[in-house]
């Protein structure tokens, strides 16, 4: 299943903005090198379609093109990345937040 919002993905519920962010960002970081790449390649990819559309507009067309390579990229890149990502998701929430639950030892 796709998400468009980090807020419907199962494996986030109960964690605020921030905390989905990071754990986001850690489980896309431990992705294999070959995922990476493509994931990027891809990115990539969509990137320079949306900026060949604004530099080949005219006139004001420019600039609505402009206005719509930011929410378009996201609505096309998020999706994507939460897919590859989400097998891996609970693992390293675990492991996250574990830490953080692990009484210190005080000195």
């Amino acid at each position: 299943m796709l998400y468009f919002n980090s807020n419907n993905i199962p494996e986030l519920q109960g964690l605020n903005f921030g905390q989905r962010m990071e754990v986001i960002r850690a489980t896309a970081d431990k992705l294999p090198a070959p995922t990476k790449v493509a994931l990027n390649t891809l990115k990539l990819v969509i990137i320079f379609f949306l900026f060949i559309l604004v530099a080949r507009a005219d006139g004001w067309a420019m600039l609505g093109y402009a206005l719509l390579i930011a929410p378009l990229y996201l609505l096309i890149t998020r999706p994507i990345t939460f897919a590859l990502c989400q097998s891996r998701f609970s693992t390293v929430r675990r492991q996250l937040f574990a830490q953080e639950n692990t009484p210190q030892v005080g000195n």
